[in-house]
């Protein structure tokens, strides 16, 4: 085969390696990165000097971002030399696979390596191929590598009994599914902001790109003339484009005033520009209505909505949301999310949000999503925790 031509290949190059234990987690389906990418945020919050090395399968594409102690790249080649190079490089303590598209060289070779192994949202259609063409089904005999294996449903659980494992070896535990738990934020600025701002009507547009500017200020404008005093938090979907937002407010005749000038707003302000990095559990707590911004646009997939969604805020979006597709139609599919396209769409919407009940409820919807699947997640911690002490002590 094409793979095994030793002179075709290229030595794989990774970056250094860091001190302390090292997860390995693997993404097999792109709708549920998200959940692994949450779930290691989870993990390096919990475990000091621990990483989470996240393998991207080909054809899966994985955030624009990642958190501190999180190492995403595309998951070794399947040859046998590349998965041991990827292996001895990164040590890791143990493997979490998530949905199923076995590769052979990868579990065995862990499993040699003496690797705990474990399979995690098995889903029905993660068996469907053969790792390797035109000789005997191997994914049995690679079932066996595996001390634990959680099935997502039963469909996937009655598929896993098919290939040979032992009904005691099966748990089914319901999909890995993306939540969030809600991020911290300075409690002195909180209460500052609660105070300085006091009774007026807020909203948020999160992450803007430069080009969805127009709009939500438009937006902003037309809202103002019908809830009198409604202050918009402006973030940036990065602080160095704050320069150029803040013309931008210039031209529009707009008052604001910038977070990072330390500038608290006042009864006149119509804009505060929020152009620092890591405070957006702040901003979320502050605001009803999330406009989760990068959507307007094409070419920046979105944000995460499971953050606001998490701390009480109703939450708003454009069409261009590929990256977090499964997470808005969860949340869209439950009232707790509702996409806008335009100046007009979007006006209406908050319109109807400005009202505290409206917002309620779909802050309530957005939270019970939040919620679900809280369970899986919590059994997954507990099982790499479980391991991490183990390895700690011997």
């Amino acid at each position: 085969m094409a793979w095994a031509r030793r002179a075709e290949r290229v030595a794989p190059g990774f970056p250094p390696r860091p001190e302390g234990m090292i997860v390995w987690v693997h993404a097999t389906r792109e709708h549920r990165v998200s959940a692994i990418m949450q779930l290691a945020a989870r993990l390096v919050s919990q475990r000091r000097a621990t990483f989470v090395l996240v393998t991207l399968a080909p054809g899966v594409i994985g955030p624009k971002r990642v958190k501190k102690n999180i190492i995403l790249t595309a998951a070794p080649g399947p040859h046998p030399e590349d998965a041991a190079a990827f292996l001895t490089h990164w040590k890791p303590e143990l493997c979490l696979w998530t949905c199923g598209d076995l590769v052979v060289s990868h579990i065995v070779l862990a499993a040699e390596a003496g690797l705990p192994l474990y399979l995690v949202d098995a889903s029905e259609t993660g068996f469907d191929q053969r790792p390797m063409a035109l000789l005997p089904d191997p994914t049995a005999a690679l079932l066996d590598y595996f001390t634990v294996i959680m099935a997502s449903d039963a469909n996937a659980a009655r598929r896993l009994r098919r290939l040979g494992v032992a009904e005691e070896d099966l748990t089914i535990t319901g999909p890995l599914q993306e939540g969030s738990a809600a991020i911290g934020c300075n409690k002195t600025d909180l209460r500052d902001l609660h105070d300085a701002i006091g009774t007026r009507p807020v909203w948020l547009a999160a992450m803007v790109q430069p080009e969805e500017l127009a709009t939500i200020l438009r937006a902003h404008r037309a809202v103002s003339r019908w809830a009198h005093r409604l202050l918009l938090i402006l973030v940036p979907d990065r602080p160095e484009m704050a320069d150029g937002m803040a013309r931008r407010i210039e031209r529009g005749a707009m008052t604001y005033v910038r977070w990072s000038e330390s500038a608290y707003p006042d009864e006149a302000t119509e804009v505060l520009l929020a152009d620092t990095y890591g405070e957006m559990g702040l901003w979320y707590r502050l605001s009803p209505v999330s406009f989760m911004a990068s959507s307007l646009v094409s070419g920046h997939g979105g944000c995460d909505p499971f953050e606001p969604a998490a701390l009480g805020s109703a939450i708003l979006y454009g069409p261009n949301i590929g990256r977090h597709l499964h997470a808005y139609s969860r949340l869209a599919e439950a009232g707790a999310a509702r996409i806008v396209r335009d100046t007009d769409t979007l006006t209406t919407s908050l319109k109807q949000l400005v009202a505290p009940d409206r917002a309620a409820a779909m802050s309530l919807a957005a939270w019970e999503i939040v919620s679900e699947g809280a369970q899986v997640t919590d059994r997954i911690m507990d099982l790499i925790h479980d391991t991490l002490d183990l390895a700690e002590v011997t």
